[in-house]
């Protein structure tokens, strides 16, 4: 097959500047807050600091840990304004995108700029490393050095499920002269791990405490059988029983087919021209795969004369071979095969809607715990623009990862968006509740960065009763789709009966809910706009918890922006295996009884949902001859001039399932489920 690998060391790359306003409303403040008191030549940096409930249990301690100082840039409004014309259609510079290196060359920071904070740090006693990125000046020192350096304190706390972290428990400082130029440190905390969102029948089960009630659910012909109700989740989540389950046309009823999937969102009849040819699209990764598992799964279902167009790419040594920051850490659990149920996932997914794309580009990196690493892999896709769409389905609550590294990762976004690159991310996995699985909090949040302005948030539903068995070219089941929440179960309802004396956030975490809810940094973005935008449920800029980089008063940004099917109960067919020569993998640990044929098994979570998408997105490209960019303004634009063309409706109209755990699916836009579903072949072949 053919597979190439690359290997790229890269630095983070870090800023925002004024450059986003233009799509996300004017900023509560620059880079640079009130002088601090202490002393007239330090300022504290805005947004340096985050707000917790969670116990300070001391002070941080650590022989060496690596930090990087993000830079605005260069000229903050002309970028602004070249994004803004880019995204104009009634500019002469509309969808004229930047080509690899001008974003560098037109708004990298000036050199005396760099070095003046690279004096500062080394003055300071840190060691300035070199890095690939024009925007980031990365230091290393002792937690002493660091805290004296910035005039802030390093704290360790205590989260609410007994898990220790660091963060700076004080702003951060910096002298005036330089301060100006900065927008904040990315490394202060270790709680930016990103996590995947893949989501199977086994994800959760309990081990089994009692007998399986005999009214868990009726069967259909062979190893298919009914959408399950909630007695087949309470005596399969709770009370651990084996359960038979099957969906769609894939092997052992494993899940749909791509055929399948096609047909019920009425891809075009283009020939390769809409199904990706001639574009490069790309996944964004943080675990290592077996290529073999994916030449079965194109084997099976395109055939012996199809070869997978792989092209692996790792980025600081990758999963296998991981270079961590200095002082942080890259737990082998996390890393190795870990997560390979998502890189197949999100592979074969994007091979399902785009199958003749020229190639296909597997960015890895490790998986660390301050995100560095993450922002070394967006800053490759960025910096080689190779690909121009792109699915990421790792990401952290929003509450996890401060304002600094959100307008870090935000200028990594900008660059994209300016190169015409399209960038999907999952929306998350546990309803309007995205913290439940990353830090076992109850808050109302979203994830990170799937909120991101420049980015485009995927959310998820389900086909319910409707289950195409073996047809290979079953029609969408109108009416039937709803908002992913099985049974609906997911909410923020205290235990009862009526939840097998379960909490509605066990539900969330074990069976799952289409992510969804308002930003708690960004506010509104410019094209976010249309029938339902401005709701019951929009929130405004407070100067905290929501969108606290807008002015307040401002409406905060809303996801999902679209969604497609991702519940595991009416699920895509995936083939993934794993063996001891692929050590910490998900895969070799599932359980025969979810296998109905060995390798084979029905994958859900908007990790399904975003690769999709990022199909769709190469296919839209394959067919116009150029790229789309930033799918976020076409699709408010369609969804204004004719919702109905382009979008199915989740309305929740005699529905049951009509939440994502909160917020309701309503008529036009809503929380739960975005704009809607695809309508391909109008959203591919369409102007």
């Amino acid at each position: 097959m053919g597979v190439t690998f690359r290997s790229v060391r890269v630095g983070g790359i870090a800023v925002l500047g004024l450059a986003v306003t233009a799509f996300t409303g004017a900023l509560a403040s620059g880079g640079v807050a009130q002088a601090a008191s202490s002393s007239p030549q330090l300022v504290a940096l805005a947004d340096s600091v985050s707000p917790t409930t969670d116990t300070i249990t001391g002070g941080y301690s650590a022989s060496q840990m690596q930090i990087e100082v993000a830079l605005q840039p260069s000229d903050a409004s002309g970028l602004a304004s070249t994004l803004d014309s880019l995204y104009n259609p009634d500019s002469a510079s509309y969808q004229h995108w930047l080509a690899a290196g001008q974003f560098d060359a037109s708004y990298a920071p000036a050199a005396a700029t760099k070095d003046a904070v690279s004096s500062f740090l080394h003055a300071g006693g840190l060691t300035v490393d070199s890095s690939s990125s024009p925007f980031l000046v990365r230091a290393t020192g002792s937690s002493a050095q660091v805290s004296a350096v910035f005039h802030t304190t390093l704290s360790t706390y205590k989260d609410p499920r007994g898990i220790s972290y660091f963060a700076n428990s004080t702003p951060v400082e910096m002298p005036s002269d330089v301060a100006g130029d900065a927008i904040g440190v990315v490394g202060l905390t270790n709680t930016v791990r990103d996590q995947d969102g893949v989501v199977n029948v086994n994800n959760t089960m309990r081990p089994r405490t009692r007998a399986a009630s005999k009214s868990s659910g009726g069967g259909l012909s062979g190893c298919q059988t009914s959408y399950p109700n909630r007695q087949w989740m309470f005596d399969t989540f709770v009370e651990g029983a084996a359960l038979p389950f099957g969906y769609g046309g894939g092997p052992g009823c494993a899940g749909l087919t791509p055929s399948q999937t096609n047909s019920i969102y009425d891809a075009p009849n283009a020939g390769p021209r809409g199904k990706g040819a001639g574009t490069n699209i790309a996944v964004f990764e943080l675990s290592a795969y077996q290529a073999s598992d994916i030449d079965t799964w194109a084997y099976t279902f395109y055939g012996p004369g199809y070869k997978p167009p792989l092209d692996n790419i790792t980025v600081d040594g990758g999963p296998l071979s991981p270079i961590c920051p200095t002082g942080d850490e890259c737990p082998a659990m996390y890393n190795g095969y870990s997560g390979d149920i998502e890189v197949d996932a999100d592979i074969e997914q994007e091979l399902s809607i785009s199958p003749d794309a020229s190639h296909l580009l597997v960015y890895n990196a490790p998986n660390d715990e301050t995100g560095q690493t993450e922002l070394d892999e967006y800053t490759a896709i960025a910096k080689q623009d190779t690909a121009s769409s792109i699915s990421s389905s790792w990401g952290v609550c929003e509450n996890d990862v401060d304002a600094s590294y959100v307008k870090a990762e935000n200028v990594v976004f900008e660059q994209m968006a300016a190169q015409g690159q399209s960038l999907f991310s999952s929306a998350g996995d546990t309803g309007a509740f995205d913290c439940l699985r990353s830090d076992g909090t109850t808050i109302v949040n979203v994830e990170d960065p799937a909120s991101q302005p420049w980015v485009t948030s995927v959310g998820g539903t389900s086909l319910e009763s409707d289950n195409p068995r073996s047809n290979p070219h079953p029609s969408y089941p109108t009416g039937v789709e709803s908002v992913w929440n099985p049974d609906s179960l997911c909410s923020n309802a205290p235990a009862s009966p009526a939840l097998d004396d379960q909490t509605g956030f066990f539900w969330c975490t074990d069976t799952g809910a289409g992510g969804g809810g308002s930003s708690q940094y960004w506010g509104l973005p410019s094209y976010q706009r249309g029938p339902g935008i401005i709701g019951k449920y929009t929130k405004y800029g407070n100067g905290g918890t929501n969108c606290s980089l807008a002015k307040q008063g401002t409406p905060c940004r809303e996801v999902p922006d679209i969604s497609a099917n991702a519940d595991q109960f009416t699920p895509y067919a995936e083939y993934c295996t794993g063996s001891a020569a692929t050590p910490y993998s998900t895969c070799a640990t599932l359980p025969a009884n979810i296998q109905n044929v060995p390798g084979w098994f029905g994958i859900g979570g908007t990790s399904l949902s975003s690769p999709l998408w990022a199909g769709i997105g190469a296919d839209r490209d394959a067919y116009q001859g150029h790229r789309t960019g930033n799918f976020n303004p076409l699709l408010y634009s369609l969804y204004n001039r004719d919702a109905g063309a382009y979008f199915h409706d989740i309305t929740g109209i005699l529905q049951s399932t009509n939440n994502n755990g909160l917020y309701p699916t309503t008529l036009e836009y809503d929380l739960a489920t975005g704009i809607g579903t695809p309508k391909m072949a109008a959203l591919i072949t369409g102007r």
